[in-house]
This record gives C-alpha cells, structure tokens and sequence, in this order.
C-alpha cells in the first residue's frame, strides 16, 4: 500500500478515514456509548471545592481552558485558507498544564472518591441525595487514610504530571515511570512534589509495561493505564461538552452551514480520542476531526490504516519513534482509542519535526501564547483540510471554524522557552 511505503519512509501523509460512519447532526456512531459524560462532568462538580481547598489558584475549583481566536497568526500561515482561526488553551489547564490535566486528574479523583465512600468516609445525605462538601478530602485524616493506598502511570511527560501532581496533592504515595523520551524539567518537577520518578533507557511501552506489572503486584496500587482506561477517556471527553458552551457563549453556531474542524496532536490516543468522542457527542456529523502525528512515531495512523489498530507498532515497519515531540513519542496506539476512532475519526496526517519549531515561534510572535513542539502538530492540518478536493467531507468555507488543540506547554521553564525558540 502506497501510505505505508511513505509512513515506513517518514513522508508526511494525509489520510481520509473512509470507515467514519454518520451520526446526524449530534450523537455517537449507531447510538454505542463508551462513557457516560454527564457523569464525568457532575463527578469534577462535586469535586470542585477539593480542587480550589488545594489549588486556590484554579478559580471556583474548575480545570478548564480558554478558546481563544487567533487572527494574527492566521495572518502568518502563509497559504489560503476559509475560517476562523481558535486555539483550545489546555496547554493552560491548571494545575499540570496539559490536555493530561482532563483525564489524569479525572481519574485519581474517581479512585479517591470511591476509597472514600467504600470506607465510610464520604457521605450522601439520605434525604437529599447530595454528598457533602468534596472539601473535606484535603483534611490531615483524609491525607493520611489516603497514604495506604499507592498509584502508579508509565508516561513519556505530561501525563505523568499530571498523574504525580494530584496523586501527590490528594495524598496518595505514587510512582511514574518515565520513559527515555520525557523531558528532564518534568523529571525533576515531580521529583520536588514528592513523586518517585522512575527513569527507563527505552521507550514509552518499556514504562507502561513495567509500571503495570508492579501495580499488579499490589493490591493497594492503581495502575492508571493510559492505552485502556475509560475513565481517562471519560475525563477527556468532558471537553466536547465544555467547549459546546464556550462556542455557544462567543455567540458561534456549529450546524450544516457552520461546520467545524478540530486538529489533535495524537500520541497513544487517549486524549484526543477523549475530546474527539465528546465532541462528536454535541455537534456530531458538523464536526471534523484529525489527528497530528510527528513521521516517526505515527502509530494511530498505522493502526486505523492497516486495520490492526494496537496489533501492530511503527517498529513493525523499520520506523525508529524518536521525535522532538515527546508527548506523541509513541510506537503502538491505545486499542481502545483506535476501536472507537474507527467510525468516529475524519482522517490523520503527519508533520515532520522541522515545521514544529517554526510554527512555535510564530503563534508566540504573533499571539503572545507559548505552547511546546508536540502541541504544534495539529497546525498542519489547516493546510491539508484547506486543499483537500475530496467528497469525504466538504471544503472549509468563510462560516467554517478551525479549533487547533494545544496540548501542552505553560509549565515549561523558561529556559526551555528559549531554547525552543531559538531553535
């Protein structure tokens, strides 16, 4: 096949999923639910006052990021394109500053609310139904029954921030395991907040295997799996119902005649298959979505492409997985993600690492907004959604809207910053 030969040759691609079945103007593909998100989005409510007791920073207790327009660096692209310009700022989200931030600190709340309620500890009213206040969880008690009980991520960054810092916060004892590819700052982050960082020479998949292994071998640790999860995913996909009601304050409309295009950076695929089913939850066949892939490590689109989904791995087919991108550093998908974006997804591309560096500098010069290499991927895809002449899905018009997902970044130290830049 002739995609394969240019993946297996590190050639950036554009591929149009043609397994991608409708499902009206909003909804899932023939009505299958993997998670509920209503039910994610009422558990981060109730765990609101938590958040703001240990995070005062995060107003009101509520993880959530801007949708900012970004007319400037349009101005900067450098081809035609029809549309507005967005950025979805989780490369803002507070408290790990990343996508991660959804679904890692999801998770750990849920495990924290169920040890709780199991124990006794957290009650609901019988009467009224409602829980009492979630603030009690960061009481000196809570902390300490909570320190029985362990939690551990294999990661190659952000997600194990994001895991370390509210494990760490709640009170839990957690391990992240990192892989070669994770940056050193994130390393020593974690390290300063009480996290055991365990390093490995090899790549993503050496850390989550061995991470799992060891949970296994104690009844008292959680495994956050970041390629099976549902609540991960859960977490993630509270985004589609967020963003619904940040478009529909800027007075935005996504129908028929108003369509909306959505680029994900893509690394095992939990985060934006997250955000890819919740959005197809709220606005259903008016929304596009594709997924960014630096061309050495493009292991979603080998699995959606071949149809092995997570049966088969870049090193299958002679690719080496290193990137600039750590987050997307990646050589087999989620088998979970890559089920579900089987009907769901429009298409996936992948961006060489020369062109992050560039578009980095340009979306700070031109917006004043600083996020990391693997956050610029999506960036590309305005280009090959802008000149596709396919009927898969119809060209962007003036009404159209382009939502680049920035996946990480403002935790990133200064001299990083720079460092990148000048690059």
């Amino acid at each position: 096949m002739e995609l394969i030969k240019r993946l297996t040759d590190c050639e950036e691609i554009f591929w149009i999923n043609r397994g991608y079945v409708s499902c009206g103007a909003a909804g899932q593909p023939n009505g299958e639910q993997i998670v509920d998100i209503d039910e994610a989005e009422a558990r981060l409510l109730r765990f609101a006052p938590f958040i703001e007791r240990v995070f005062p920073e995060v107003e009101g207790g509520i993880i959530e990021s801007p949708l900012t327009e970004i007319k400037n660096f349009g101005n900067t692209i450098g081809y035609p394109f029809r549309g507005r310009l967005f950025l979805k700022q989780d490369s803002h989200l507070p408290i790990s500053g990343s996508v991660k931030a959804r679904g890692g600190i999801y998770e750990v709340l849920k495990l924290a609310e169920t040890l709780a309620v199991k124990e006794g500890l957290l009650k609901r009213d019988p009467v009224t139904g409602e829980h009492e206040s979630y603030a009690m969880l960061a009481e000196p008690r809570m902390r300490e029954f909570f320190s029985n009980y362990k939690v551990a991520v294999g990661s190659t960054g952000n997600l194990g921030l994001s895991i370390g810092i509210i494990s760490a916060a709640i009170g839990f004892k957690v391990t992240v395991h990192m892989s070669a590819d994770a940056r050193q700052w994130k390393k020593d982050m974690l390290r300063d907040k009480g996290v055991t960082v365990v390093e490995y020479p090899d790549d993503y998949e050496a850390a989550v295997a061995q991470g799992r292994r060891e949970a296994e071998a104690d009844p008292a640790c959680h495994f956050v799996d970041d390629e099976n999860s549902k609540d991960l995913f859960a977490g993630y996909s509270v985004a589609g119902k967020r963003m619904a009601k940040q478009l529909r304050d800027m007075g935005i409309t996504v129908d028929g005649k108003h369509r909306l295009y959505v680029y994900l950076p893509c690394g095992v695929g939990g985060a934006p298959g997250g955000v890819t089913y919740g959005i197809k939850e709220y606005f259903g066949d008016n929304a596009y979505c594709f997924f960014a892939e630096p061309t050495h490590a493009p292991c979603m689109a080998l699995g959606l492409i071949t149809g092995r989904l997570n049966e088969i791995s870049v090193g299958d087919i002679g690719i080496d997985g290193k990137t600039e991108a750590d987050g997307l550093a990646v050589g087999r998908p989620s088998r979970l993600v890559a089920k579900a974006m089987q009907t769901r997804l429009t298409g996936c591309f992948t961006v060489d690492d020369g062109k992050l560096y560039p578009y980095l500098t340009a979306l700070n010069d031109a917006e004043g907004i600083f996020i990391e290499p693997s956050a610029c991927a999506g960036f590309e895809g305005l280009k090959h959604v802008s000149g596709y002449e396919g009927s898969e899905f119809p060209a962007p018009d003036e009404n159209s809207v382009h939502i680049f997902w920035a996946t990480g970044g403002s935790m990133v130290p200064e001299k990083e910053k720079l460092s990148f830049m000048n690059r």
